[in-house]
């Protein structure tokens, strides 16, 4: 929640910001400033590169700043790193009162830390040590060196002059606490009694995320470096990338290449989309990962089955996207086509078949997109080579920064994708927008 709120103050900010130098610094005198109407219009909204820059500079920020990156000027406060102390009091059976200290420290990982080296004390009640581990709890046995143990009915009634009336011996007939567990704040930290009266010390974690479960920036970017130069699991990341990619691209091609004239026909004949009309209709919301058992049966867990689900998730969106393009054709240019004598075949490829390029063309860009998103799923059966096998292989071992890898990159593969597919439907549909 801070992130998102953090996030959405950045965009406020910035907005107001980039406005307010622009308005002052630009005057606008080309053809969309002249128009009389720029609001619904989509030629007068294009994407501001400005804003695309900071949208990215933003989240790179937040990125770093949420897990210490060396790379971002500003932290989010991080987990306490040092040492502690806090005194806690000993009730003993008899009633008798002794005082002892906890000395803790955290360190980056086990074994980090030097011993420390205390003095036990006196009384029944001694001193303690205990290392922990950075974004970890310690539980402390704190009798476990005293001469009275809570065994023999001691307890703790005060944790750095806190008291508490806690007595982990109070249950009822079930064997569950009859008073709830006490928490107390102390410098750097906190400590909680455990159900059985030990001492659970956790040091201040701050906002700064764990690496397992988001690493910074640049350990990303070393893991990209290392799996490009050495591999993994056998492959080299051009290979993983390259075998996703063939099966996205494979699938999509005979998704299209069977999705697109069946939508034609369902767009052209009434029989056709009779016939086929449920069918699409009844598979359009079933989601791809759901065909996987089928399609496991039915093909097996070779690439033919991984194609296959790509297919199918692909089919229904250029179906559909077709079926929309003839639908939505003006009649009247039809109509003016067939007044200037043209056959229906001069119809087809003149006018309908231009006029319905632009529907195609973005259900081309979002089943692409679903593809990719399926194609990680479709890796999970027995693939030994590819981008979602890798993420999905990393993740059982914990290794977020090869699956924030595979992310970063299947997402950057696929907003090329997109980008080329933009540029290519310019270049094809010139007169997309136009009526």
């Amino acid at each position: 929640m801070t992130i998102l709120l953090i996030y959405i103050a950045i965009f406020i900010g910035a907005f107001l910001v980039v406005k307010f130098i622009t308005s002052r610094l630009e005057q606008r005198h080309d053809f969309t400033s002249l128009k009389t109407v720029t609001f619904g219009d989509e030629s007068a909204v294009t994407a501001n590169r400005t804003a695309s820059v900071i949208s990215i500079v933003a989240i790179f920020l937040i990125w770093g700043a949420f897990t210490g990156s060396k790379l971002t000027p500003i932290h989010a406060p991080g987990p306490y790193q040092g040492k502690g102390q806090f005194d806690y009091v000993v009730e003993g059976p008899d009633g008798q009162r002794d005082t002892a200290s906890v000395f803790w420290q955290v360190e980056d990982k086990k074994g980090a830390a030097e011993d420390l080296e205390i003095a036990e004390g006196d009384g029944f009640a001694l001193n303690d040590a205990i290392n922990i581990i950075k974004y970890r709890s310690g539980q402390l046995r704190w009798d476990g060196n005293d001469a009275v143990s809570r065994k023999d009915g001691a307890r703790i009634v005060e944790v750095d002059g806190q008291a508490t009336d806690f007595d982990p011996n109070q249950r009822d007939a079930d064997g569950n606490l009859v008073q709830d567990r006490p928490r107390f704040r102390i410098d750097n930290g906190s400590v909680t009694m455990t159900d059985k009266g030990a001492l659970l010390i956790t040091p201040y974690q701050g906002w700064q995320m764990e690496p397992i479960w988001l690493p910074s920036p640049e350990a990303v970017w070393s893991r990209i470096v290392e799996i490009a130069s050495e591999g993994y699991q056998n492959n080299t990341l051009l290979q993983h990338l390259g075998w996703s990619l063939f099966r996205v691209v494979a699938g999509f091609f005979f998704g299209a290449l069977i999705g697109i004239p069946l939508g034609y026909a369902m767009g052209l004949s009434d029989w056709f989309r009779g016939w086929f009309d449920p069918i699409v209709e009844f598979m359009r919301p079933v989601p791809p990962l759901a065909l996987i058992p089928l399609v496991i049966i039915w093909a097996g867990i070779g690439e033919v089955g991984k194609v296959i689900l790509l297919f199918l998730a692909a089919l229904w969106i250029m179906t559909i996207a077709a079926r929309a393009g003839v639908s939505g054709v003006n009649i009247t240019k039809v109509h003016a086509a067939y007044s200037l004598g043209a056959s229906r075949w001069q119809i087809m490829r003149h006018v309908i078949v231009p006029n319905s390029l632009p529907e195609i063309f973005t259900g081309a860009r979002v089943a692409m997109g679903v593809c990719w998103g399926t194609v990680v799923a479709a890796e999970l059966v027995a693939a030994e080579k590819g981008a979602g096998m890798m993420i999905m292989v990393a993740s059982k071992f914990q290794l977020t920064d090869i699956v924030i890898m595979g992310i970063i990159l299947i997402g950057i593969i696929g907003y090329g994708i997109d980008i080329l597919m933009r540029r290519a439907e310019r270049w094809l549909v010139p007169w997309k927008g136009r009526s």
